[in-house]
């Protein structure tokens, strides 16, 4: 499997698990619930929206998603993404001799 197709899988599971908190309306520490209530069980998806704290622990097994953290994890990703995409066409230009180094 090719680098963006797993990134792509990635972005798609994760987004899953959002929809899955929306949908539970676990949105704040006042309404946190338990990945089994929510009907979630552990998963890469999981673990790294966990570890960016976009899903976040009130109490000991108690979960809601951080909708401010999760559209700054969404900036910083479409700004890198554009950087990117700067880069790789930077090159491409030099590659074919448009822009000298």
């Amino acid at each position: 499997m090719g680098g963006a197709a797993a990134v792509a899988i990635m972005r798609r599971r994760e987004r899953e698990v959002i929809d899955d908190f929306r949908a539970a309306d676990a949105l704040s520490p006042s309404t946190a619930q338990s990945y089994t209530a929510i009907g979630l069980g552990h998963s890469r998806a999981l673990k790294r929206l966990h570890d960016r704290a976009v899903i976040r622990e009130t109490a000991p097994g108690l979960y809601y998603l951080d909708e401010e953290v999760w559209e700054a994890v969404r900036r910083t990703r479409r700004r890198l993404a554009v950087v990117m995409l700067i880069v790789v066409l930077a090159l491409f230009a030099i590659s074919l001799g448009i822009i000298r180094w």
